[in-house]
């Protein structure tokens, strides 16, 4: 080779070897740079098996879901009366000198009426009677003990249709929402769904919410089909929500893509979070160095209460090209609000070199020609 292009790609050399690279993403020796420092301001745990232990008593980050939740319970014996109910009452009586029934027919049918605001209905002979925040049994029996002053030997039949306030209303993420009576003693959230065609298919990772009152109940859909025991029974007035719920993960670096993530079901973890980004890049990732960073408050750091890492800064690395780091990456949850990090692979920098060095070389050698 003419000294002149030894020459020249030996300046070449010497100049990538002084300055810094063009890469998409830092090397992982770049980002845990301060580790060893005497005042490092973030800590560092590389995920093995022996690590999912410690971590998972640690506090949870990322605004995690605060919603509490009420587990199932069952309903009263027998449909409870409320006002704007229709009641309905037959009155039987063998009684010749009857004052509701005569010698041709025993069976007196009163006309539906409707549960006052008050929760009283009005009776012949008897005025009002309170039947209201009663079950229909405990509902006939009051009536009966009214009925026995007038007609000792009257039996009655009592039967009830739940009016307005006896319902719940799906109010979104339904394919049917609206107001649905609780035909049920003991309906649940997911009866109630069903009877409202089921969730919208579009949501991500939906969110039930539960109005109740002045309290709000929240949990994922995902759970809930996971724990049968949490289907808990709806109350007369309760709302019902379905959402999306609004968790993300974040990726960069050397990744399939560089992007917010949404959660697509409850719980990712990091071989999830990898799969959703298209996984890292062959060309220029290094497997050794994939990086999870997270911010714990400041209050989780370990003391003598609680468990939790050594500083509110956390990195976790994961080793894609070892069993044990591709197991315990399946194990290891990512938090709401983390950062997926493909560091770049040091072999980039000699490709690059050996790259720029083969473009030199054929300039020079047309040059030299």
């Amino acid at each position: 080779m003419p000294a002149f292009r030894w020459g020249l790609c030996l300046t070449i050399c010497l100049s990538l070897g002084a300055c810094s690279l063009p890469r998409g993403a830092a090397l992982q020796s770049e980002v845990l740079r301060n580790q060893n420092s005497d005042t490092p301001d973030f800590a560092v745990y590389p995920v093995t098996q022996n690590f999912l232990d410690v971590v998972d008593d640690w506090p949870e980050t990322g605004d995690a879901s605060s919603y509490e939740w009420v587990p199932k319970y069952r309903g009263p014996i027998g449909r409870v009366v409320l006002p704007g109910d229709t009641v309905a009452i037959a009155i039987w009586d063998n009684d010749e000198n009857s004052l509701l029934t005569n010698q041709v027919e025993k069976v007196a049918k009163l006309q539906p009426m409707t549960v006052s605001t008050s929760g009283y209905i009005f009776l012949p002979y008897l005025g009002e009677v309170e039947v209201g925040g009663l079950t229909e049994a405990a509902a006939r029996g009051k009536v009966q003990e009214a009925l026995a002053t007038v007609s000792p030997s009257a039996q009655i039949q009592f039967n009830s249709n739940p009016g307005p306030r006896h319902s719940v209303d799906l109010v979104s993420g339904i394919l049917r929402p609206g107001s649905y009576p609780l035909v049920e003693r003991d309906m649940t959230i997911l009866s109630a769904l069903s009877q409202g065609g089921g969730v919208d298919p579009t949501l991500k990772n939906p969110t039930i919410k539960l109005l109740r009152g002045n309290q709000t109940y929240g949990i994922s859909l995902g759970t809930l089909f996971d724990n049968p025991q949490l289907d808990t029974t709806l109350r007369q007035g309760d709302k019902v929500l379905v959402e999306a719920e609004d968790k993300y993960f974040l990726a960069l670096g050397a990744t399939g893509v560089e992007t917010l993530v949404q959660y697509p079901k409850d719980k990712v973890t990091a071989l999830d979070a990898l799969s959703l980004i298209g996984g890292v890049s062959d060309q220029r990732a290094n497997l050794k160095g994939i990086l999870i960073l997270r911010e714990y408050d400041q209050t989780a750091v370990q003391d003598s209460l609680i468990e939790g890492p050594e500083r509110s800064r956390v990195v976790f690395t994961v080793d894609l090209a070892s069993a044990d780091g591709l197991f315990s990456a399946g194990n290891f949850e990512i938090m709401p609000k983390d950062l997926v990090y493909a560091t770049e692979s040091p072999i980039n920098n000699v490709r690059t070199i050996f790259g720029l060095i083969g473009t030199v070389a054929g300039l020079a050698d047309r040059l030299d020609n």
